[in-house]
């Protein structure tokens, strides 16, 4: 299967999705998701926007709600209604004034032949 180019997907406001999400694109969330959701794209997860379950993604951008572990490939924005339980792996992380983060980061991705991460296990 051929990786389209500028795909987004849209759980919006009202909706609620249970499941895995895949996606070669991107996603938003305005309304509630409860599953993990993988994407070779980006994720934003609006204001009104809430997941329970583990993403996996390029870059995420948070104003909602996350139950669960994120893998940031990229960058991770949480912007100051944001809401975060769960550990975080992520290239870059920023941080807004009013954000709230409750778990462990791991930003550096390097490890030497016999540490073992004791996230995501």
């Amino acid at each position: 299967m051929a990786k389209e180019d500028g795909q987004i997907n849209i759980v919006s406001q009202g909706s609620r999705f249970e499941g895995k999400i895949t996606s070669s694109g991107s996603l938003r969330v305005d309304g509630q998701v409860n599953g993990d959701i993988a994407l070779s794209g980006d994720l934003v997860i609006g204001m009104s926007g809430e997941i329970t379950g583990n993403i996996d993604a390029q870059a995420v951008t948070v104003s909602g709600k996350i139950t669960g572990n994120l893998n940031v490939k990229n960058k991770l924005v949480l912007e100051p209604k944001a809401r975060i339980k769960g550990d975080i792996r992520a290239s870059k992380l920023v941080i807004d004034e009013g954000a709230v983060f409750d778990g462990k980061c791991e930003m550096s991705g390097e490890k030497k032949p016999d540490q073992k991460s004791e996230l995501f296990r």
